[in-house]
Parts: C-alpha cells; sequence; structure tokens
C-alpha cells in the first residue's frame, strides 16, 4: 500500500510532539510552570493544550469521541500517551480519499462558538499549531538551561532513516 503525502508531515508532528514532552517529563512541577513572554503561558499548560487541540481536530475531522478528551486533567505522562493514539488516527484519517474543500463544522462545547473550514485548511491549522507551541516550549526549556530536542523534519527523517545525508569526498 502507498502512504499518504501527508504521512511524513503528521508522523513528524506526533514525533516531535512526543521528543519536547518527553524532554519535560523528568521536570519538576515548578519548572513545569516556566512561562516565557510571547509564548502561550506555562509549558504543562501549553503541552495540555497542543494535544488537546490535536485530538479535538481529530474529534472534528473524524467524529471519532475516543478523541473527545478532557484536557484539564490530563498528566504530562497521560499527554504522552494521548499523542501516540493521536498519532494512530492521523496515519488512519490521511489515507482515505479526503476532498481538500470539504466543509467540517465544529461547535465548542463550553461556549457554542461555531467554526466551517475545509479539510485541508484544518489538516494546515492541525500541523501549524503544534509547530508554533513546540517552538514555545523549545524555548521555556532554553530558559531553564535545559537542551531542547532537536525536532526539525531533517532530523526526524535522518532518526527514521527515510533521509540520508552524505558530505562531499575531500
Amino acid at each position: 500500500m502507498r502512504s499518504s503525502l501527508l504521512e511524513a508531515a503528521f508522523a513528524h508532528h506526533v514525533w516531535a510532539t512526543s521528543r519536547v514532552i518527553d524532554a519535560c517529563l523528568d521536570l519538576s512541577v515548578e519548572e513545569l510552570e516556566t512561562s516565557v513572554l510571547g509564548t502561550r503561558g506555562p509549558m504543562l499548560e501549553t503541552l495540555r493544550h497542543v494535544v488537546f487541540s490535536d485530538a479535538e481536530e481529530l474529534f472534528f475531522l473524524t467524529g471519532n469521541v475516543a478523541f473527545d478528551i478532557d484536557e484539564e486533567h490530563v498528566s504530562l505522562a497521560e499527554a504522552r500517551l494521548i499523542i501516540e493514539r493521536n498519532g494512530s488516527g492521523w496515519a488512519e484519517y490521511i489515507t482515505r480519499s479526503l476532498d481538500p474543500d470539504a466543509m467540517v463544522h465544529e461547535v465548542d462545547k463550553t461556549d457554542g462558538y461555531q467554526r466551517w473550514a475545509p479539510v485541508g485548511f484544518r489538516l494546515a491549522q492541525a500541523l501549524h499549531h503544534g509547530t508554533d507551541h513546540r517552538s514555545q516550549v523549545c524555548t521555556a526549556l532554553t530558559t531553564l538551561g535545559v537542551e531542547p530536542p532537536k525536532i526539525d523534519v531533517y532530523d526526524f527523517g535522518l532518526g527514521t532513516g527515510r533521509i540520508e545525508e552524505k558530505m562531499p569526498d575531500a
């Protein structure tokens, strides 16, 4: 079976989020509350938000209630498990025959806010959203003197053996 054109993008998205969570698992409660000016907020809250939003996007796209989670009460270890489950959800979803212009309707449970957006935009948003917030958490890690994990797409490709590099002969 041929992989989806989006397979590498969503596999990287889940891998990178998992690596950032892994980099934070050994931090103290106080360190997880680190917030840097210009970012969303504390690292733990931001990571929960990334994982929750990712699951929520899958819920709106698939209707599968397994992706309808409660963000507030998720530990970092649980968030790690949820992002892995999200990875399986993305892998299954993007193998479908998708109409990028099909409209997806979302309704916020808390306040009734509604949005209609095409599938193509929702997929682009999921990837962008994760990248933006992972970067913010990595910035906060550096303020603690913690080396953030390498999470760019080429690091993913090298780590999974899907990209090869060779230095020119001297």
